[in-house]
Formats: structure tokens, C-alpha cells, sequence
């Protein structure tokens, strides 16, 4: 985990994961998010996206990852996060997921982010976080 002190304006971490149907299959499981856009082909194909997509809450919860485990890392909290849904992630795409500090309050402990979701160049996913570094 890195310490409040060592958190610098423009530190960037990311990660990436190809979604694939058991990926889709096992987060409606463990959310219970068993909309037809995501599980139901014949559904998905009427719809304006013309096929099946991915839960949007799916790709974003690579921000928890990376907050969990990179930056800031372990034992951080999660205080909010704004999110917007710009395009649509399919079966098969490729999302990487980037955090980067954009201000540092240290006298209330915050870190505060850019969070987006890129498939190719395009952002898929635009947002804001809060993290809160214990001491």
C-alpha cells in the first residue's frame, strides 16, 4: 500500500480482462443481475445494440481491484464514485480498466481519481472516485 505521503498527482494504474460468457454468467449469478441484455440472445439482438452486453457494474468493479490492490492498495476505503456509461461493452471485448490521481487532500486523507473503462481506444466508462487512506 503505498502511504499518503508517497501518492503523487498524475500516478496511473490500470487493468485489463477479456469478458467471456462464464465471466457474464458468473456476475448475474453473484449480483442476481439476470437482465435479458446480458443473458438472453434472441432478447439482446431487438435491442439497439443488436447483441448481448456486458453489466456495465461488471467492468466498473475493476476500479475496486485497483484500489484494493494497487493504488493506493490494501486497507484504503472507498468513499464514492460517479459513474457514466458511454458505450457499450460486448462478449469478447477487452476492457482495461485506468485509475489516476488527480488531487490529494491531506489534510482529510483523500485521494481523489479519474476513473475510466477503455475497449481499444475508445472510453467506454467515464467517472470520479473518492478514496479515503487510513493511517
Amino acid at each position: 500500500m503505498y502511504k499518503l505521503e508517497e501518492i503523487k498527482v498524475g500516478m496511473v494504474e490500470s487493468y485489463s480482462q477479456t469478458m467471456s460468457e462464464a465471466d457474464v454468467k458468473n456476475f448475474a449469478n453473484i449480483s442476481g443481475d439476470r437482465n435479458p441484455m446480458h443473458m438472453d440472445d434472441l432478447y439482446a439482438e431487438k435491442s439497439r445494440f443488436g447483441k448481448r452486453i456486458v453489466h456495465g457494474m461488471f467492468s466498473t468493479s475493476f476500479f475496486s481491484a485497483l484500489f484494493g490492490t494497487r493504488l493506493p492498495g490494501p486497507g484504503c476505503i472507498y468513499v464514492s464514485q460517479n459513474i457514466k456509461f458511454r458505450k457499450p461493452v460486448y462478449i469478447g471485448d477487452t476492457v482495461t480498466a485506468y485509475v489516476e490521481v488527480k488531487h490529494i487532500d491531506p489534510a482529510r486523507r483523500r485521494v481523489y481519481f479519474d476513473t475510466y473503462c477503455k475497449v481499444r481506444s475508445l472510453k467506454v466508462i467515464t467517472g470520479t472516485a473518492e478514496i479515503y487512506i487510513p493511517e
